[in-house]
């Protein structure tokens, strides 16, 4: 029942992480679009914080320890499906720190790409949660 639970856990925090990895971007579109200095770009800034700091951060934490607990009592770490899943969450983990190190260039107006950049940033998330969602369903690789 504890598996259940915990299971149940990690789902609820990748969930929120990957609504936050996919929010996050797209505000810096429309940040991007803004006078450093103005009212909206103030109002981005203090948006950007607060998901990065009180949702997705949190969330990736408590994804990442319930899902090595996870992989760990089932016997995951074993199976070749896992190992590309430990990838894609690896990459994405490395997207959420960059993704920290923009909203810490838009806090101090220092912000070098434009929103164009941010749209194909946008992207890579929903790709890796593809490649990640995919490997957990159809565990190719297994054995």
């Amino acid at each position: 029942m504890l598996y259940l639970w915990i299971k149940s856990l990690h789902v609820l925090a990748v969930i929120s992480w990957m609504a936050g990895l996919l929010y996050l971007p797209r505000l810096f579109v429309y940040h991007a679009e803004v006078a450093a200095g103005s009212a909206t770009s103030e109002t981005f800034k203090i948006m950007e914080r607060r998901l990065l700091k009180a949702i997705m951060t949190p969330a990736m934490i408590v994804a990442w320890i319930a899902g090595l607990w996870l992989a760990y009592e089932s016997g995951a770490f074993s199976q070749g499906w896992f190992h590309g899943k430990l990838l894609a969450v690896l990459i994405m983990s490395g997207v959420h720190g960059l993704l920290a190190r923009h909203v810490r260039l838009f806090a101090t107006d220092q912000n070098p790409h434009t929103h164009r950049y941010f749209r194909i940033v946008n992207e890579i998330p929903t790709v890796l949660m593809i490649v990640a969602v995919t490997l957990v369903i159809l565990k190719p690789f297994e054995g």
